[in-house]
């Protein structure tokens, strides 16, 4: 998982209307969540906006890591390309999600890329003013202590499920966080509703599209996930839960 990819707080609104403030992005974020309102204003007055069309690249793979970026409204895609240029979706930041925390502190090239999905503003915090404040605030040094220890388990529970579970277990585990980050709860309270193509899916998992085909095909037969267009209803939550711990290792 590089650190573009992973994400902090949340905001439930995505209308442009509504563009969350650079302190309210910040607010929600597990990185500075707790500081003292003084101190969060101080590193809220670092920040500047930008907005970005559809469609239009905001940092690629191997641009150097010079800012921290928050989603005030619009969403954005983070991807990584490999070998031969094959590309792998890794993450979908919005409204109150923060990327690029990592690259921030030590200034190496960004290791995936980031492209707005659609019309998108963002807060942008340049390192060389977030580094000068954070010598003035220790308590915001030890926040980023806890944001890196957090990237470390991350990373490891990824090795993990790349390392034990199947493909179809993977495909569950990846389905259940995207709908937990991204979906929409239903009416009964229980199933939850995605919008992401089948494409989009297998590009996060770095398989082929026949694939995720196959096994979305046979829960929907089995009735644990209902599939429309570019959505996808996972009806059954339990049972996907339950495929994952049946993957799993012994302890």
């Amino acid at each position: 998982m590089t650190e573009e990819a992973a994400s902090g707080g949340r905001a439930p609104s995505r209308d442009s209307s509504e563009a969350l403030t650079a302190a309210a992005i910040l607010r929600r974020n597990y990185m500075f969540r707790g500081l003292p309102e003084p101190a969060l204003s101080r590193v809220a007055a670092l920040s500047s906006r930008k907005v970005h069309q559809k469609g239009s690249i905001i940092f690629s793979q191997g641009d150097s890591g010079d800012a921290l970026y928050g989603v005030a409204s619009g969403r954005v895609r983070i991807s990584a390309s490999g070998a031969g240029g094959r590309e792998v979706f890794l993450n979908i930041m919005e409204p109150g999600d923060t990327f690029g925390e990592v690259a921030v502190m030590d200034g190496l090239p960004r290791t995936a890329g980031a492209t707005a999905l659609e019309r998108t503003t963002l807060i942008v915090v340049k390192r060389v003013d977030f580094l000068a404040l954070l010598e003035r605030e220790p308590r915001l040094a030890i926040h980023l202590l806890k944001l890196l220890c957090a990237r470390l388990r991350w990373i490891s529970e990824l090795v993990e499920e790349s390392a034990f579970l199947s493909g179809t277990a993977r495909l569950a585990k990846r389905l259940l966080i995207l709908a937990s980050l991204h979906g929409r709860p239903g009416a009964d309270g229980q199933s939850m509703e995605l919008r992401i193509s089948q494409s989009e899916l297998a590009h996060f998992l770095g398989i082929s599209r026949q694939i995720v085909n196959q096994h979305l095909g046979e829960w929907s037969k089995a009735g644990w996930v209902e599939l429309g267009r570019a959505r996808i209803q996972i009806a059954d939550p339990d049972a996907l839960r339950q495929l994952i711990a049946e993957a799993a290792p012994p302890d």
